[in-house]
């Protein structure tokens, strides 16, 4: 049981640092790679479920 909640506490903050880091990049960047603003959430949850 503990090692799930400690996984789960490293998901999330890997999901948090996902958040972040993609919020930092422009919009143009985000055109590049084939997302829009809109998607980072979804795209970082994704991650997170892994």
């Amino acid at each position: 049981m503990l090692l799930s909640i400690i996984r789960f506490l490293r998901e999330y903050r890997d999901y948090h640092r996902n958040v972040s880091e993609l919020s930092q990049l422009s919009n143009r960047e985000l055109a590049d790679i084939g997302l829009d603003r809109s998607d980072i959430r979804r795209v970082a949850m994704g991650a997170f479920k892994d």
